[in-house]
Order: structure tokens, then sequence, then C-alpha cells
């Protein structure tokens, strides 16, 4: 199978920490977002109407897109070690805190890229400045209400293992990072769990 990836794309990259989590061998095809290669007609009639990325082909030409789709797509065929979750405690426990990571910091998040950031401009030339703006303190807010729940002591989101949630919202921290919103100095406990998921080998991929 074949993945089509962004190096900008957090999005992406939360598929490529699975695979590697999964150790599963695929075909990486990078995406130049910057030459904005995800919107050529060739594209968007090959690979994903949408425009976008990740997308996952298979071994049968079809595609996937979507992260977390793609993600349970391989969970189903790879339940071994189990990222949504061991049990049914854990499971609602990781979809709780996906739902969370998208919602809360996700979504404000895209906003921000959206509305406020100057490499979206050329692009999206009607941004909605005070928007952006805003939504940069409703990230800082969902931050800041991560790092109070993570000051139980517990190593993981969903409980004691590591699962998707991490993995999701790793990469919605390191984008924010991206976009000039990191982590607030004094979320210690945010701080501390990211240092940890971080050191993991797989988020490298």
């Amino acid at each position: 199978m074949k993945l089509y990836s962004g190096a900008e794309s957090g999005n992406s990259w939360k598929v490529r920490i699975l695979l590697e989590q999964l150790r599963v061998p695929y075909e990486k095809v990078m995406v130049d977002l910057l030459t904005w290669e995800h919107k050529t007609k060739e594209f968007i009639a090959n690979v994903n109407p949408r425009g976008q990325v990740p997308v996952l082909e298979l071994d049968d030409g079809t595609c996937i897109s979507e992260s977390l789709a793609i993600c349970r797509y391989l969970e189903e065929l790879y339940p071994t070690p189990p990222l949504f979750g061991r049990d049914p405690v854990e499971r609602a426990q990781t979809e709780m805190w996906l739902r969370r990571s998208e919602f809360r910091l996700w979504n404000p998040m895209g906003q921000v890229w959206i509305n406020a950031d100057p490499r979206t401009a050329a692009v999206n030339p009607n941004q909605f400045h005070d928007f952006g703006e805003h939504s940069k303190k409703i990230v800082a807010s969902a931050m800041r209400w991560i790092d109070r729940d993570l000051s139980d002591g517990r190593e993981f989101l969903a409980g004691p293992n590591y699962s998707m949630a991490d993995i999701v919202l790793l990469c919605g921290i390191d984008f924010s990072k991206f976009i000039n919103m990191d982590m607030p100095q004094d979320a210690m406990h945010l701080r501390a769990w990211h240092a940890r998921v971080s050191a993991r080998p797989s988020a490298s991929a």
C-alpha cells in the first residue's frame, strides 16, 4: 500500500506515527504542499477529489482519505498493539480524548491557520483576521485545560497505555507550534506529557 503524505501536514503525521507503531511496511509518497501538488488536476482526479493529504492507496487502487478513517482501517488489519483501546473503558476514554483534541484544539487551531497566518493569505485573501486572533485564545485555553487534566500524574491521555489519542494531540500541539502557538510556559503537566510522547521512536516518522 501507498501513503500520500505532506511534510507540513499534521494529519499526515498522525498516520505515519501509527504505521511506525504498528511496524507496517508501506510506500511513502511525499506530496509537496508548498507548491500545491495536492491541488493539481492529476492528484484530484486520481488520488483525492478534495485535494488533501493524507491518502492511503490500497493495492487494488482503493483510496482512503481522512486521517482517522485511515488509522481505524489500519487498526482493523493490524490490531496489535491496540491503539484505539484495549477494553471497553479504554476504548471509550480514547474516543473521548480524540474528540476533545479535535474539537477543542484542532478546530480552533485550523481557524488560526486559515484566518490569521500570513502563509495562507495568498490562497485565502478574505481572511477573517479577528476571528483567527480570537481562535488563538481558544487554543491557549484548551492547552491549559488539558494541562490541568493531566495533573493527576498519568503517563498517557487515555490511561496507562499509549493510544491514538496521544498521537492526535501530539500532532496538534506540534502543528500549533508551527503556526506560532507554543504550549504555555506554565503548562508543566502538558509539557511533561509532550516530552514523553515526543521521545518515542515513532514520533520521528
